[in-house]
């Protein structure tokens, strides 16, 4: 198992990945701003429609809850899968697989249940949403475990 301070690192930086991910692909869809309406999206789905009333502290709760997120996610592969050989053997395969399941697990359960609005489950929403999970969460993260084991096993 890695140390606390190497899933700490692994969670700020797949976090920050996503988010910067989600950013630009709102900007690119929109062609408006995106900090506001987006980190504001992610604090309604604790504060309902409340998120986009209360000014710019609502920023700073969805960023926090944001980062809440990607580290419950990260812990949640060191704790698992990160432990298998799998993850050694099949690097990519893992993180593409791992990416794939927080998808299904933010769109199909979390999501459901908090007050965000719902996301669109059009056919490009879908694969660029669950390519951003796979390529800034699941491959990073399945590299970083690989790396850590490789490191362990040669100490």
């Amino acid at each position: 198992m890695p140390s606390t301070t190497t899933i700490f690192k692994a969670a700020l930086f797949v976090g920050t990945l996503d988010i910067c991910a989600a950013l630009t692909q709102f900007y690119f869809k929109t062609g408006k701003a995106p900090f506001k309406p987006v980190l504001m999206f992610v604090a309604s789905g604790l504060l309902g429609k409340q998120a986009f009333a209360n000014g710019d502290a609502m920023m700073l709760v969805g960023l926090l809850i944001h980062y809440c997120v990607t580290s419950a996610f990260t812990l949640l592969f060191f704790l698992t899968v990160a432990r298998t050989n799998f993850v050694k053997q099949q690097t990519l395969l893992t993180g593409i697989l791992y990416g794939a399941f927080v998808w299904v697990v933010m769109n199909l359960l979390i999501l459901p249940v908090t007050n965000a609005a719902r996301l669109s489950k059009e056919f490009w929403n879908v694969t660029i949403g669950m390519l951003i999970l796979i390529c800034c969460i699941g491959i990073p993260l399945s590299f970083i475990a690989a790396r850590k084991s490789k490191i362990q096993a040669a100490a």
